[in-house]
């Protein structure tokens, strides 16, 4: 083999390996949730997420994603949860609120929540990091509350912390 092949022979094995450990994920593992039209989610359990700005038009009924599938307990109806979670509104691809930035998870009853955590919570587990995107008529509908425009879709991610 020439010293020209054996360069060659070389930088192809060096570019398969690039390519073998790129493909392997880094730190920063994005769920795939784009080709449905939502918007993709960092799958790092313990940390905050990550959400990309949504395009397009807002679905029209409930979507769940599991983006980390838990392990755990799982939820049920009449489950008391303890979540950390992140919202972002569709209309404007913004971060609303997020317990990630006060340090804590939240605790509630399931039952005390809007309709879209109600529906699409159950059969999540601790561990877990679920999308929830929620059209109006079971978020906040036509008032809106707080920051929340009238007829807002919702985006959360909620990581599931505890279920009792």
């Amino acid at each position: 083999m020439n010293s020209r092949s054996r360069n060659l022979a070389i930088a192809a094995v060096i570019a398969l390996a690039i390519t073998s450990l790129s493909a392997c994920g880094g730190k920063d593992t994005v769920a795939e949730t784009t080709s449905n039209g939502l918007p993709a989610v960092t799958a790092n359990a313990g940390e905050a997420p990550t959400i990309t700005a949504p395009t397009g038009t807002a679905p029209t009924t409930l979507q769940t994603q599991d983006i980390i599938v838990g392990t755990g307990t799982e939820i049920q109806a009449s489950s008391t949860l303890t979540v950390h979670y992140t919202l972002m509104t569709w209309s404007n691809g913004s971060i609303v609120e997020s317990s990630w930035s006060g340090g804590q998870p939240a605790t509630f009853p399931l039952s005390g929540v809007i309709a879209g955590w109600q529906q699409g919570l159950p059969g999540a587990k601790v561990g877990g990091r679920r999308l929830l995107v929620i059209p109006a008529d079971l978020g906040y509908g036509p008032n809106g509350s707080g920051p929340i425009g009238p007829n807002e879709t919702l985006i959360f991610v909620v990581d599931i912390v505890a279920v009792s």
